[in-house]
């Protein structure tokens, strides 16, 4: 059994919120070859608007299940219409959900979520640019964890 775990930048760095975009069609290009290469029994996704998105796309659109690890309870609170909606359907394509930590938002757990994923996942899929920043925690954390990381470079 393999579980894959997901990484990845918000949509500012992925070339904008509008879709699809060149960034967004590579990104996802990419992460479907690789799960194709990979062949996951299941996959972990935090459901983040950008790269945690873009690969549950790819999981649904591959028929792989995966597991929404979200970081708190209504973690889209803040979000657009339009975002909330693509959230929801992605929440009730996943096959399993599991909130992470309990109360209302606090950057911290978005870590805590990070941490979950990588403590679950036998391989992760980062895409990032490599800078400081979440995603950038979350390798470092999958490299402690000595987790074999496949990037998808921005």
């Amino acid at each position: 059994m393999i579980t894959v775990g997901f990484t990845g930048s918000r949509p500012q760095k992925l070339g904008g919120f509008i879709l699809p975009n060149p960034t967004y069609n590579y990104v996802c290009q990419q992460t479907e070859k690789l799960l194709l290469e990979l062949k996951p029994d299941k996959c972990i996704s935090g459901l983040a608007l950008g790269f945690d998105q873009y690969a549950a796309f790819i999981c649904t659109k591959l028929k792989i299940p995966y597991i929404a690890a979200i970081p708190f309870k209504n973690q889209d609170a803040v979000w657009s219409d339009p975002q909330k909606k693509i959230y929801k359907s992605l929440l009730s394509k996943s096959y399993q959900q599991v909130i992470v930590s309990e109360g209302d938002y606090a950057a911290y757990k978005m870590q805590l979520r990070n941490q979950y994923i990588v403590d679950n996942s036998d391989i992760m899929i980062a895409c990032y640019d490599g800078k400081p920043g979440g995603t950038n925690n979350c390798v470092n954390y999958a490299k402690s964890k000595n987790k074999q990381i496949i990037y998808i470079t921005i």
